[in-house]
């Protein structure tokens, strides 16, 4: 069901009127007055709730729709974007194998432990030096085999209620886990990729000889509000990174 729309009209700005919109629309998804999975007011409710022209409100939805925030469901109306493993994957796991056919795998926590924040993950979440993170250990496993490992850094108290099981495979995608304990939607990442020589509990984990060359893969995700929400390191030795522009 749709929520209601109040009887404010955004606020007069220098930015353009769809702009505007899309940034009205955005805050109320962020502060969770529309949750995952609602269904906002009609196109034709929300122009005239706003006093807006149809097509400003319709590029605003797209606007969002592009960044992941919503989605246009034909017949049905645009809802708030509720991750799912397959969406997850698809558009957040860029390794592929080495002839370039994409793998699904699956995922296994190995460690998870509240700790104090290092330099480079305080550094890339906006953190104090003194910031508690819950960290994770995990692979990514296909047919058995550890293909990536992972150290990611999530910051507390927002993952507090992070609940995952130690040593098991996960039947959702972190993001999806994320969004539903959480409470928190990762709208977008940034990669950068390098080379490396496999430190020794790394190179234990793929099942390769410590120094041996591998891809390090280092991410900050964000969340709807722009503010990054997970540092994550991810190496492999037998896959390769792809992404598609479009």
């Amino acid at each position: 069901m749709s929520k209601d729309l109040p009887r404010a009209c955004p606020a007069v700005t220098a930015r353009p009127l769809y702009q505007q919109v899309h940034d009205y629309l955005l805050g109320r998804i962020v502060t969770g007055e529309w949750q995952p999975g609602d269904y906002l007011p009609s196109e034709q409710r929300l122009a005239a709730s706003l006093g807006v022209a149809l097509g400003t409100v319709r590029r605003a939805l797209d606007e969002l729709a592009e960044a992941g925030v919503v989605e246009r469901r034909q017949g049905r109306g645009t809802a708030v974007l509720r991750h799912s493993s397959d969406r997850a994957r698809f558009r957040f796991f860029r390794l592929v194998g080495p002839d370039g056919a994409r793998i699904v795998p699956t995922g296994r926590v190995l460690a998870a432990r509240r700790r104090a924040a290092r330099a480079g993950e305080a550094r890339a979440l906006g953190l104090s030096p003194s910031a508690l993170v819950l960290g994770l250990t995990r692979e990514r496993r296909v047919g058995g085999r550890a293909l990536v490992h992972e150290t990611i850094a999530l910051p507390l108290p927002l993952f507090a209620r992070l609940d995952l099981p130690v040593g098991q495979d996960l039947a959702e995608e972190l993001y999806v886990l994320y969004q539903h304990d959480c409470g928190v939607t990762v709208a977008r990442a940034e990669d950068r990729i390098s080379p490396e020589a496999a430190p020794v509990a790394v190179a234990r984990s793929l099942g390769i000889a410590p120094g041996t060359p591998i891809l390090r893969i280092r991410r900050i995700a964000f969340g709807l509000d722009g503010v990054a929400v997970e540092h994550r390191i991810s190496r492999s030795a037998r896959l390769d990174y792809a992404v598609a522009i479009e």
